[in-house]
């Protein structure tokens, strides 16, 4: 009974090689074709200064992905996994060539007082060589409001501001080079081309966002 147990236990957390799958979160994800929320909510970057999605936005739209300085899934886990922060500029290149904006969202105000604090962002920010904004959600407002649950979770959005792709970056959290579905870079050239995005709503998997009770 005691074995059984574990297993289940095992295989509910353990997806690829990492232990921090998320759970289903308190609000519902917001629904494709939604208009974004909060676009003129303030938040501070890693600069220093106060940004908006709204001022943030592109000619042909906005990429928001929530992220963090310490989940696997972001940073990766050494030889074992490389996660998703390594494409990040990758991402961001590409987005902007096709007119789209990219912004990296901190809302885990649980961890504030440490390995997210906004002096912690700033260093990683640095150490990285982030090429997009890096800004704090305090009181995970933004996140609240997108419904967003896991560190990454992304949310990419037309020139209207209208949600059309949301969920994971690509198929394979441990190796760029053994990405098969490239989710998200599908989806930017899609959008800005006229044509559907398929899928437009992938699973996000991650650590959970941080949240204060």
């Amino acid at each position: 009974m005691k074995r059984t147990l574990f297993l289940g236990a095992l295989v509910a957390i353990t997806i690829g090689t990492t232990a921090f799958l998320v759970g289903p979160g308190d609000t519902e994800s917001l629904a494709i074709g939604a208009k974004a929320p909060l676009t003129d909510l303030a938040m501070t970057g890693v600069d220093g200064q106060k940004t908006t999605l709204q001022r943030s936005a592109g000619e042909n739209g906005l990429l928001v992905v929530f992220s963090c300085n310490t989940c696997p899934f972001v940073v990766g886990r050494g030889e074992k996994s490389q996660g998703w922060e390594g494409r990040y500029n990758d991402l961001n290149n590409m987005a902007n060539a096709k007119g789209v904006n990219m912004i990296l969202v901190n809302s885990n105000e649980a961890k504030r007082d440490d390995a997210d604090s906004m002096t912690a962002m700033q260093e990683h920010s640095t150490s990285v060589g982030y090429t997009m904004p890096y800004v704090e959600d305090t009181n995970h407002q933004l996140a609240d409001a997108f419904g967003a649950r896991t560190t990454p979770h992304v949310y990419l959005f037309n020139k209207q501001m209208e949600l059309v792709y949301k969920g994971a970056i690509d198929d394979n959290v441990d190796d760029a080079k053994a990405v098969k579905q490239t989710y998200l870079k599908n989806a930017v050239e899609n959008m800005t081309a006229g044509k559907a995005i398929e899928p437009s709503s992938t699973k996000p998997l991650g650590c959970s966002i941080k949240r204060v009770q």
